[in-house]
């Protein structure tokens, strides 16, 4: 084995734990927002989850690189009807919240 090549191994082990760790925050992130939400519009967000359906590079307010993540999730009013929201970050900050029905901003 040579020394580059552990330099190298080593390099990308750190960045996808990096990414791995990242990506746990922000799904939290998500998770927490949409749960919010779900709570002030009075509905039951299903399976207390968030699933990641889009992940690309934007840059933000301040003209930084970061990462765009699109998550989408499930919320139902009546226990009968499944219906889709979407939480876009940039970065960890939550920048669009939607939820079937209407559109909610949150800061």
């Amino acid at each position: 084995m040579s020394f580059s090549f552990l330099i190298g191994f080593l390099l990308a082990s750190g960045v996808g734990l990096w990414f791995w760790r990242d990506s746990l925050g922000a799904r939290e992130q998500a998770r927490a927002a949409s749960a919010r939400a779900c709570r002030l519009s009075g509905v039951q967000l299903l399976d207390d989850t968030v699933a990641l359906e889009r992940l690309w590079l934007r840059r933000d307010r301040d003209g930084r690189l970061k990462l765009e993540r699109l998550y989408v999730f499930e919320f139902t009013d009546t226990g009968l009807i499944r219906r889709t929201g979407s939480v876009l970050l940039i970065g960890w900050r939550v920048e669009v919240l939607r939820m079937e029905g209407g559109d909610l901003l949150v800061p």
